[in-house]
């Protein structure tokens, strides 16, 4: 089942964290990773049955970056 999230990041600041988040998110196998330094948030939509909310955190977190707690 499909499903969307939105985690915030409060270090990401810029076009780098944005493209590090990304990029760290395209290895997993989500359908969409959209990160926006502006808002400080990360939209995924992933399919439950492939990967888990907890992975896409340690991707986030593997990048640099910290996840609000939510």
């Amino acid at each position: 089942m499909e499903k969307r999230i939105t985690l915030r990041v409060p270090d990401m600041s810029c076009g780098h964290c944005k493209a590090a988040i990304e990029g760290e998110l395209g290895r997993l196998p989500v359908a969409e990773a959209s990160a926006d330094p502006q808002t400080k948030a990360v939209e995924v939509v992933y399919d439950e049955e492939r990967v888990d909310e907890r992975q896409i955190r340690a991707a986030i977190e593997e990048a640099g970056y910290t996840v609000e707690a939510g």
